[in-house]
């Protein structure tokens, strides 16, 4: 478990990030068009995951455009924002925000990624939303860089985030 904060106020998590050196858990998250998908549909490519409580948070919206900014000059790579945000809701932010370098995926239907991935918060009045973290995959999944970022109001480490690729 990972004590963090919301506005100063302790949160606890389900459980820790996968370690680095770890493979990844698979995971079945589901797109904008309702399709689920798994690690096995990114096979090959270098993967940012982008683990955010909801797109309709500034902080949230901020790393989502932040990464989306950085996503196409990155070789092999494909950045993906998770959140428990319904798919439709997704999109709509990703439209209005002319977010389209980055993928959005959804756990709305799958609560196994927010224990296997150790983020799903168990209190505070974000309780079963899943907290801010970022965790980067090589192409085989082998965790090679994670960060619980501390402080749910506060924007991760993006330029650590890219330079373990």
């Amino acid at each position: 478990m990972a004590q963090i904060t919301l506005k100063g106020n302790p949160v606890n998590t389900i459980g820790s990030l996968p370690e680095v050196g770890s493979i990844a858990p698979d995971f079945k998250l589901t797109t904008g068009d309702l399709q689920d998908v798994t690690l096995a549909d990114y096979a090959g490519k270098k993967k940012i995951l982008n683990i955010v409580p909801s797109l309709d948070t500034g902080t949230c919206a901020a790393s989502a455009k932040t990464f989306d900014k950085r996503a196409h000059t990155l070789k092999n790579t494909v950045v993906i924002t998770v959140s428990m945000d319904l798919p439709f809701a997704q999109q709509r932010f990703c439209q209005a925000e002319g977010v389209g370098n980055v993928v959005t995926l959804s756990a709305f239907r799958s609560p196994n990624f927010g224990r296997d991935y150790g983020v799903q918060m168990t209190d505070g009045p974000l309780e079963g939303l899943l907290s801010r973290a970022v965790v980067v995959l090589d192409e085989d999944n082998r965790v090679v860089y994670t960060e619980q970022v501390p402080e749910i109001a506060q924007e991760p480490d993006y330029d650590t985030a890219v330079s373990k690729l």
